[in-house]
């Protein structure tokens, strides 16, 4: 979603940072370019004024102006006046109170209300450890109730059984007696949408708060409406106050304005990201994260957290033990494109490690992408067990049964086959060097804290 001004940040900085000294002029024209961008992102004017003049106030200061690194000085300032644009202090869902603790979600038709629902349902319970009852108050669209009955069996949570033609409050009520009878923690209440805001949707949504009395009251509001997700959530923050924003499809190609001008229009804190369709592909909002990100300084912290939830660990202590022994087979590779897919495929990943937004371009004419490791897999789903486990028997005419088998050429058969041969010998030169050796020759791409002094991996 930010490639767009990250890249025209980027261009900005890297001016700066090639000039010895900076005079105010120069200070002048980066913020001049950098209030374009923002303004080209469809971040609100009101918060790009303030932005601005946050900036230049202290980018023109004598310390900045006569420090040793003035640009990078700049970017710093830049860092931190984004961060406290988003809100400096991440802030998770307030849980205390006397269960069943209600959270309401509120929002337009379309926003991705429900699938948030059942995404925060399921983080609640698997990672808070949190009895949890999703309710759909939804009765005005076709088959809302049922959609959330449907998610609810996905992910493994309680929902509220339906029944037909009681209204809104009333299923409300129902849900909060349930939620104390069944010994529930949080009792999730997934509001009616509307097209656009009307008085209808903002009295039934003011009922349902009177009667249920939630801790939480989410806006979901969909990134990809540009200035109108701002309005949105005004609006509602007016009527109901807000306790939070549910940002939703940050994974697709809008400019992302939504994102840095709701937070400091609406007053009211960023608290979920969605980044997929997926059920997990949810995140904790952190301001200082995203920051980084923007300006290219991509996100490890993250990267990492993802790593953790996503990784096997029997697996992972397998192929550990398999790479100590210098041993690594085409299943091994297998595993690891499956892997990287589950954390986001290929761009997820690029965009969350330092610097490598620059080469993003560069990376999709090589068509180094998501589809690659698809391909990829399926040429190795292709051979057979033996193949997999000892490559040297694949020649021609079994490449060519490879190729045909999983819509590829044998040229991207004998791709493949030579990269895993490069990895293979790595994999034996590091067995030779030990556990830090592991370290030094994959640059960092296990991170050490999931490598405990014993050896293996762990969470």
């Amino acid at each position: 979603m930010f490639d767009t001004l990250s890249n025209r940040l980027g261009s900005v900085f890297d001016g700066l940072k090639r000039r010895g000294a900076l005079k105010e002029a120069d200070v002048s024209e980066a913020m001049r370019e950098i209030r374009l961008a923002l303004l080209d992102a469809d971040v609100a004017l009101p918060v790009v004024k303030s932005f601005i003049k946050e900036v230049k106030e202290k980018a023109v200061g004598e310390a900045v102006l006569k420090s040793v690194t003035p640009g990078q000085q700049v970017v710093k300032i830049v860092h931190d006046a984004l961060v406290d644009m988003l809100g400096a202090e991440s802030q998770g869902l307030n849980l205390l109170g006397e269960p069943p603790v209600a959270i309401m979600m509120v929002g337009l038709q379309g926003s991705g209300k429900t699938t948030s629902t059942a995404k925060i349902a399921k983080r609640l319970q698997e990672k808070e450890r949190k009895k949890v009852l999703m309710a759909s108050l939804d009765v005005a669209r076709p088959a809302a109730q049922e959609q959330l009955a449907v998610l609810g069996e996905q992910v493994d949570v309680k929902t509220l059984p339906i029944v037909a033609g009681q209204q809104p409050v009333d299923i409300a009520k129902r849900a909060m007696q349930a939620g104390k009878l069944g010994g529930y923690d949080i009792v999730m209440l997934d509001t009616a949408g509307r097209l656009h805001i009307d008085e209808g949707l903002m009295d039934e949504v003011a009922a349902v708060k009177a009667v249920t009395n939630p801790q939480e009251i989410l806006l979901v509001a969909d990134s990809m409406t540009g200035q109108d997700a701002v309005t949105v959530a005004d609006s509602f923050n007016q009527k109901m106050s807000l306790t939070g924003i549910v940002l939703t499809r940050i994974d697709g190609d809008a400019r992302g304005g939504a994102a840095l001008s709701m937070r400091k229009v609406a007053n009211c804190p960023i608290k979920f990201l969605g980044t997929g369709e997926k059920m997990d592909e949810i995140e904790e909002f952190h301001a200082d994260r995203l920051a980084n990100r923007i300006l290219g300084m991509g996100d490890v912290v993250s990267l990492v957290e993802k790593a953790q939830e996503t990784i096997d660990e029997e697996e992972a202590e397998e192929l550990a033990k398999k790479m100590q022994k210098g041993q690594f087979d085409l299943d091994d590779m297998a595993k690891q494109l499956k892997q990287m897919r589950k954390m986001g495929g290929m761009e997820g990943l690029m965009g969350m490690l330092p610097g490598v937004g620059k080469m993003k371009k560069q990376m999709a004419g090589a068509g180094i992408d998501d589809k690659m490791i698809v391909r990829q897999e399926a040429i190795i789903s292709s051979m057979t067990k033996a193949e997999r486990k000892n490559p040297k028997l694949i020649h021609a005419k079994r490449k060519q049964r490879i190729a045909a088998g999983s819509g590829t050429s044998v040229q991207e058969v004998n791709k493949i086959l030579k990269q895993h041969q490069m990895m293979s010998k790595m994999m034996k030169k590091v067995s030779k060097l030990g556990e830090k050796g592991l370290m030094r020759s994959l640059g960092g791409m296990i991170p050490p804290n999931m490598m405990p002094p014993g050896g293996g991996f762990r969470r």
